[in-house]
């Protein structure tokens, strides 16, 4: 099903220029009111469902900070050889100089 907010928005601008959607798959037609009804339905639940995760990972990462854990990437350089790459540049204090300049 077409579960997507960017889609609602795309269909929304078409229709107004009297270009309809058409799901050959769902059997949706934007083209008569029902089923824009039933378009707009599954995009406010899609939404919706969006918030939802987005509102439990937010939780899910500060529970974690509040226990100290930190998310990422592992590190693989150890702190020595680190420091013995920051010794070999320039100035060491800007570690920024070292990269390709992204």
């Amino acid at each position: 099903m077409i579960c997507n907010v960017r889609w609602r928005g795309i269909c929304n601008v078409r229709c107004r220029g009297g270009v309809g959607f058409t799901s050959l798959h769902e059997n949706l037609d934007t083209t008569i009111p029902g089923g824009r009804l039933v378009f707009h339905v599954f995009a406010v639940l899609a939404e919706f469902i969006r918030e939802l995760i987005v509102a439990g990972t937010c939780e899910g990462l500060a529970a974690a900070k509040a226990r100290g854990r930190v998310g990422g990437r592992p590190t693989v350089v150890d702190a020595d050889p680190l420091r013995q790459a920051r010794d070999l540049l320039p100035n060491p204090t800007t570690p920024s100089s070292a990269s390709p300049g992204c």
